[in-house]
């Protein structure tokens, strides 16, 4: 069975967007280097450094299902249907979409974080699980589901916004030394959670 990593671009001051959803000069490295790099979706090119697409081909390849939430499936309108990573998603919400033009997508639509977690590793197989920073990460975290954690720290200080834990009250979660690499505009810190 895989591993379960909460991940996420994330300000110095811990916030993963401002408070009106956008994320300003969070996503800068992702346009900035000279290596073309492609998650799921072939039409979507990222440019960045040699040290970011290192890294990123030492995760996201591994990464089979991803969980979000429902506020960014429909800030992003589900990326059109294909998956940024992985090749299934799985959408934490009360109210599925009834009006998704992509019926056939490979998106699945759950009730509760513990549900998704279970659907997605039972999906991933051998693979690991992504789940995407905000009140779902703090939320698996609480529960004891996080088994990692991808922190991708740009150079800002964005003031206020949505938080890469969301409102997490939950134990103490004692993590190893992360693994760090520098990239251009972001570091990427990538920890494990002890047991």
């Amino acid at each position: 069975m895989g591993n379960v990593i909460a991940s996420a671009v994330v300000s110095l001051d811990g916030f993963v967007a401002d408070l009106e959803d956008g994320v300003g000069p969070l996503f800068d490295w992702y346009g900035n280097g000279p290596v073309e790099y492609y998650g799921t979706d072939r039409s979507r090119a990222f440019h960045i450094s040699q040290a970011s697409a290192d890294y990123l081909d030492s995760t996201w390849p591994n990464v089979r299902s991803c969980i979000i939430g429902r506020r960014l499936f429909d800030i992003t309108n589900g990326w059109n249907g294909v998956p940024a990573v992985g090749d299934h998603v799985f959408v934490v919400t009360h109210q599925p979409p009834t009006d998704w033009p992509f019926p056939g997508a490979p998106f699945t639509f759950v009730n509760g974080i513990e549900q998704a977690v279970t659907q997605a590793k039972a999906h991933a197989g051998s693979d690991n699980v992504s789940i995407t920073g905000g009140n779902l990460t703090g939320q698996a975290l609480a529960a004891g589901l996080v088994d990692e954690l991808a922190y991708n720290l740009a150079p800002v200080v964005l003031g206020a916004g949505r938080k890469f834990f969301g409102d997490y009250v939950g134990p103490q979660v004692l993590l190893e030394d992360p693994r760090v690499v520098q990239g251009d505009r972001v570091t990427h810190l990538h920890y494990k959670v002890i047991r």
